[in-house]
């Protein structure tokens, strides 16, 4: 093997293999190393792919953290560059989506709790806020689920057209504004406020009912509609 070949998996003995083990064993079987391993791929010169998933873990701590790790911060690991680390990012938004899948087909929105169960998978442990729309038909069953905006909520930045684009594409009968607060306290600030009247006057204009807008918080959740801010 010349001097700057990356190293790759492949140069393993075939029974220590993460893809090998996989295969035979099931990827319940590998190790948290293993796994990255196999996601990032190769090696770079004198730095094989086995020492990046551990260094990645190393600097990280855990899985959970390098799920919630930015692409800039998981690129900063030599051998894992912006390609790498979208790979990496992608595996944990997959991982994430088929969490969620489940339990949104013909969710019946009841109360509060329920908007909570069906959004926790997609936007727990997010440091940014993530505004979602959630779309219901007329037995306030879920027919989709809109991603509004990613970052701190500003009224001014946040426009009806752009919210109430895939009620009416979708015929929704009626919305649930929802958003995280990566602090953990869900206590609505001024924006939250403000958007929400915005909202709800264009919705009844629009012929769509605003049913509620749900602050989740790290533990708990603010319903606008309990506070009789609806």
């Amino acid at each position: 093997m010349s001097k700057d070949s990356s190293f790759t998996v492949r140069d393993l003995p075939r029974q220590e293999r993460p893809r090998e083990r996989l295969q035979k064993f099931g990827a319940e079987a590998l190790s948290a190393q293993e796994l990255l391993a196999l996601v990032i791929g190769r090696g770079i010169p004198k730095k094989s792919v086995m020492n990046i998933a551990q260094e990645l873990l190393a600097k990280f701590g855990n899985v959970k953290a390098i799920n919630t790790a930015t692409i800039e911060e998981l690129s900063q690991i030599k051998g894992i560059g912006l390609a790498k680390a979208a790979q990496i990012k992608a595996c944990f938004e997959l991982g994430r989506r088929e969490e969620l899948e489940p339990e949104l087909k013909d969710f019946d929105i009841k109360n509060p709790e329920a908007v909570v169960k069906a959004l926790r998978a997609s936007i727990r442990d997010k440091a940014k806020e993530h505004f979602k729309l959630i779309l219901l038909n007329p037995r306030n069953r879920i027919i989709g689920i809109s991603n509004i905006s990613i970052g701190t909520l500003n009224a001014s930045l946040v426009h009806p057209r752009e919210v109430f684009k895939d009620a009416i594409t979708h015929s929704a009968a009626s919305v649930v504004l929802a958003h995280n607060h990566p602090s953990g306290d869900p206590d609505p600030s001024e924006d939250d406020l403000k958007i929400t009247k915005k909202m709800v006057d264009s919705g009844k204009i629009l012929g769509i009912e605003v049913l509620d807008h749900i602050v989740i918080g790290k533990n708990n959740f603010c319903s606008f509609k309990e506070r009789g801010l609806i």
